[in-house]
């Protein structure tokens, strides 16, 4: 929840927030201040955030590295849920990693699902977005502990793409995902500027799951009804109703006294 704050309402401002700021925000999303400043002081300590004291207060900014990664993560968030145009190419990433080495297995996991890879077993990961393979080249991985080793293919003769498609993705899951933000979504009116940015910031959260959930499949590969589109419409409405109204009661939370300094 910290990312998508920082994200939504950090990313781009110079120089920073106040920390306070930063606890209020969390505050108004049922986060404890205590835990809000252990999150706080964990994104310190782990190079996500700089912190400069100003007497008794503390002026955060992001890092460099953490910058660029919601710069990009916006990027799909933001672009994520149009009908992607497709060439009839696939990618396929063939993974190994020593079975000691889960926490390298786990980076890769990640990075794959973000980048659309669905597993199809034994190491093997597959996507239609062929022009992703770039984001895999700057992965950080020790050669000894891990190899990574990609091809590009397209459809043969045999055998039945639907059911790879089955075997790499739970699709029901993703719609199922897509239903339940559409209901929650979709009935929300929030009327003060406090439960305003609370919806705001919700409905970002909840949006910024699915580029891990959804592989963002070229249409004719998905069930007829797919509720992306939908889902996508939705949040565009939602995200542009409340946008300045979020944003205003961010400024707030900046402009007044910090929890800090009171009495």
């Amino acid at each position: 929840m910290l990312l998508t704050i920082l994200g939504e309402y950090v990313l781009g401002s110079n120089p920073g927030v106040w920390q306070e700021t930063l606890v209020d925000a969390l505050g108004a999303l049922d986060y404890q201040p205590q835990a809000a400043r252990q999150a706080l002081t964990r994104s310190v300590a782990a190079g996500w955030l700089q912190k400069e004291r100003h007497g008794r207060r503390a002026r955060v900014s992001l890092s460099a590295e953490t910058e660029e990664m919601l710069r990009t993560g916006s990027e799909r968030i933001y672009g994520f849920g149009k009908a992607p145009e497709w060439d009839g190419g696939w990618l396929l990433v063939l993974l190994r990693v020593p079975e000691e080495r889960r926490d390298v297995r786990h980076q890769l996991r990640t990075r794959l699902a973000w980048a659309g890879f669905g597993s199809l077993g034994g190491g093997l990961w597959i996507t239609p977005h062929v022009d992703r393979e770039s984001e895999l080249t700057d992965l950080s991985v020790d050669g000894t502990a891990a190899e990574m080793l990609s091809f590009r293919a397209g459809l043969g003769e045999v055998g039945e793409p639907e059911r790879v498609i089955t075997a790499a993705w739970d699709l029901d899951a993703v719609a199922d995902a897509y239903s339940s933000f559409i209901s929650r979504f979709a009935r929300l009116r929030p009327k003060s500027l406090e439960a305003v940015f609370r919806a705001q910031t919700l409905l970002v959260h909840e949006w910024r799951k699915f580029p891990f959930l959804d592989p963002d499949l070229p249409e004719l590969m998905l069930p007829k009804g797919w509720a992306r589109t939908r889902a996508y419409a939705l949040f565009m409405d939602r995200h542009a109703q409340w946008q300045d109204g979020a944003q205003e009661y961010f400024r707030s939370l900046e402009e007044r006294t910090p929890l800090s300094t009171r009495a």
